[in-house]
């Protein structure tokens, strides 16, 4: 079939789409803290039967201690961090803003590669950070009752998605470090055999160190009692499990099969169109204005995050 790779990568931007939106509305009834654990820890369940399949036991097999560090601390990073200020920002302005200022996760990913693994900041990378940074730029400033330039956003929410982009930019180069050396720990005999299953094997750990954090911090808090309440909030836990089925499980697995039929580049630059497909469901489901400069901020940032792949 012909664009087997590019139609597998809209239907990813898509299934993110839905994991977005799901998530939004499971966030304001079970709240931030409640709803991760419920994610993070339905993800990490389901990833079990999977590494039992693929690699021989329920657990991530081969990893070493330094592969578990900086995983748990990719995923302290990405999931906690970094979804904390996601699912808050989704609170604070839904999640078609949130999934806005979510294209500033290159960028960031950018700036750490650069800090952490010598990675050259090239000019392409500079370019693309620009023009997404001009895009968000559109859709977040206005003009006042004086006429002067002013933010048409919360400056909560707005610290919210900068933080949900830095935390996932920064967790995902952890990520590669603590995959270079899970890569490294297996015998070159049985590499070939489970390389394409590492990327889950990590994630699990991932989510794992995700899940305890969201857990640890109810408890801290006293507010444990929430897990149990949660359990009689249905639409809730439905729109949980929605967000983890199209998210962890159908998102990144058919990410993954995209690559294999068209290049990385394509690919990245198809699932990243998730902030302009959200503009009606989020107008539909939530009654958020669709405005020109709404629609031309996110078509921007978007092609600011192509250029990141395509140059």
């Amino acid at each position: 079939m012909n664009y087997l790779g590019e139609t597998i990568s809209l239907g990813v931007a898509f299934s993110w789409t839905i994991a977005a939106l799901a998530s939004e509305v499971g966030t304001r009834r079970l709240g931030v803290m409640a709803m991760n654990v419920w994610r993070l820890g339905l993800a990490f369940v389901v990833s079990c039967p999977f590494m039992w399949l693929t690699m021989g036991a329920p657990y991530p097999v081969y990893a070493s201690t330094a592969t578990w560090a900086w995983l748990v601390v990719s995923g302290i990073v990405g999931y906690f961090f970094g979804d904390w200020c996601l699912f808050n920002c989704y609170l604070c302005v839904g999640s078609r803003m949130g999934q806005l200022f979510m294209t500033l996760a290159p960028m960031f990913a950018a700036f750490a590669a650069w800090m952490m693994i010598g990675q050259t900041l090239t000019w392409a990378a500079v370019v693309a950070m620009v023009v997404t940074l001009l895009g968000i730029a559109i859709t977040v400033l206005g003009r006042d009752d004086h006429h002067h330039v002013a933010v048409t956003l919360p400056l909560k929410g707005i610290v919210y998605g900068i933080g949900a982009a830095l935390g996932q930019g920064f967790g995902l180069v952890l990520s590669k470090i603590g995959l270079d050396h899970y890569t490294g720990d297996v015998p070159a005999v049985e590499l070939a055999g489970v390389v394409d299953y590492l990327p889950f094997a990590s994630n699990m750990i991932r989510c794992l160190a995700g899940t305890l954090c969201f857990w640890g911090w109810l408890v801290v808090s006293g507010h444990g009692g929430k897990m149990r309440e949660s359990l009689h909030e249905h639409k809730g836990l439905a729109c949980t499990i929605l967000a983890v089925f199209f998210g962890p499980f159908i998102g990144v697995g058919f990410s993954l099969m995209a690559v294999q039929y068209t290049a990385a580049g394509i690919a990245s630059t198809i699932m990243a169109m998730t902030p302009i497909i959200i503009l009606l469901p989020s107008r539909w489901l939530f009654g958020q204005p669709l405005t020109v400069r709404g629609v031309l901020g996110a078509v921007i940032s978007v092609v600011g995050v192509s250029l990141f792949f395509l140059l």
